[in-house]
């Protein structure tokens, strides 16, 4: 029976994969609808595993967002390239469990084998800490809990074993445009949002190193700075030399944020983005972002592996810890039990090596400047400098964009959300998937004129 009902699994999946590109980009049903098709009393009797297979794909298809297709440009989100699609397949068959060697030795050589492989093409150090984490959040997290471990341990305090609540204090600064994950992150750390100091940003979004350099003055108490590889909105990044320099002279701790734009580090011609963003001393990012691996998967880096290890790790008698290894999975991450998530990053890494995750990369780029010249060209305010791969649109005012957003939406050609920018509202398009290609950037851009003018479009699926 195992094999049928993955055959039909297979079948489902195949078969969405097929359409996906052809598909209308966003739901086309009600939540009410779909409790009422999903939902009921729960069962108290078996099914047949397969009829529930068929139920399940037929019931939730008008509910399930094309997000892994090429006119998706919603949340920076990426899809999902078919090596990896296949690799979280095999995760979850394998089910192995990576914090510790015991476990799957195989998974656990394979997340030493892969940290090693994303250091070197983002020219990061080599013996730097590396956990895999079910996204940015979750990544910032980790390495904020690091930067708490060693800014209080140079103040002479173990925050693991003594605890906050009596610790020195620890300022937290950040620009002006700190993402909300980052924020999250330092609640669960025990640092309350208005704790926070904000740095004013320019007109990209990016932190401004003077006014950082006054607010930091003769301070060398314990300091983290928060800072941003890619702003969410324009996709600029902070003068990240400048910030480390200054940051470092007074003992503070530099940790980006780099859910998307940390990829370009990887980019020969876009490093120049990110300058001096290896002297930082911790990095967060999403993998399935711009490295278009399957959800979940976040990778938290630390440049030094003792205050990461320290933050992370966990000791039992039960725990069984081979003498001769140096990194076992769970002293890096958040989580005891965990899926292989890995696994799609080392497929991909293996089929695309770093010139084609640079080329992924590279092309969304170029695309998204594409974008933003067939909509200036027809009238449409572009907001930002499209350095990277966002785009905000303005079309004629705020309402009229909101208008526009959400008959965008409907039509289904593509699907883009909203944000609010520096007093207006914006169209945020970010090109992300891998698939996308000329085509779908003029398609869409079509769609959205169509929308913006009242045209055919609109009506269209």
């Amino acid at each position: 029976m195992h094999r049928q009902v993955l055959e039909t699994a297979h079948q489902i999946a195949t078969q969405f994969l097929d359409s996906v590109a052809s598909r209308h980009v966003g739901g086309v049903t009600t939540r009410a609808a779909l409790l009422d098709a999903l939902g009921g009393p729960l069962p108290r009797t078996e099914s047949d595993p397969v009829g529930v297979l068929k139920v399940l794909a037929a019931n939730a298809d008008p509910g399930i967002v094309a997000s892994a297709g090429p006119r998706y440009f919603g949340f920076v989100t990426g899809g999902a390239v078919p090596v990896t699609v296949a690799a979280d397949w095999l995760a979850s068959t394998w089910d192995q469990n990576p914090c510790l060697y015991v476990l799957s030795p195989a998974v656990a050589a394979i997340e030493d084998i892969v940290a090693g492989w994303i250091l070197e093409l983002l020219g990061f150090p080599r013996n730097a800490g590396v956990g895999f984490v079910t996204g940015c959040h979750m990544a910032n997290f980790t390495c904020l809990a690091a930067a708490r471990h060693e800014v209080l341990r140079r103040a002479g305090w173990n925050v693991e074993t003594h605890g906050l609540q009596r610790a020195p204090r620890v300022r937290v600064i950040a620009g002006n445009e700190v993402h909300i994950s980052a924020v999250g992150a330092l609640r669960y750390l025990g640092f309350g949002s208005e704790e926070i100091e904000l740095v004013p940003v320019d007109d990209q979004g990016r932190m401004r190193a003077d006014a950082l350099e006054v607010m930091l003055g003769n301070s060398n108490g314990p300091t983290i700075v928060c800072t941003q590889a890619g702003n969410v909105n324009t996709g600029a990044s902070d003068p990240l030399a400048q910030i480390v320099l200054s940051a470092h002279s007074r003992g503070a701790w530099v940790h980006v944020d780099g859910a998307f734009g940390l990829w370009a580090a990887a980019v020969p011609e876009l490093r120049s983005q990110v300058t001096g963003i290896e002297l930082a001393d911790s990095w967060a990012t999403d993998a399935h972002k711009w490295l278009n691996v399957p959800y979940d998967s976040g990778i938290a880096i630390v440049a030094a592996a003792p205050p990461h290890r320290a933050a992370m790790s966990m000791k039992a008698s039960y725990l069984q810890r081979g003498g001769d290894e140096e990194r076992i999975g769970m002293d890096w991450v958040p989580e005891s039990s965990r899926r292989s998530r890995v696994l799609p990053l080392y497929a991909l890494l293996r089929t695309l090596g770093g010139d084609g995750i640079a080329d992924i990369v590279r092309r969304n780029c170029v695309l998204a400047r594409r974008m933003a010249d067939r909509l200036k060209a027809s009238g449409v305010t572009i907001l930002n400098d499209v350095v990277l791969n966002q785009v905000l649109a303005q079309f004629g005012d705020d309402e009229t964009t909101r208008k526009v957003i959400v008959k965008v939406q409907a039509a289904g050609t593509c699907w883009a959300g909203g944000a609010f920018w520096q007093g207006r509202h914006a169209m945020r398009i970010a090109v992300s998937n891998w698939s996308t290609t000329e085509a779908d950037i003029d398609r869409s851009a079509d769609a959205m004129l169509s929308c913006y003018r009242g045209g055919p479009e609109c009506s269209q699926g």
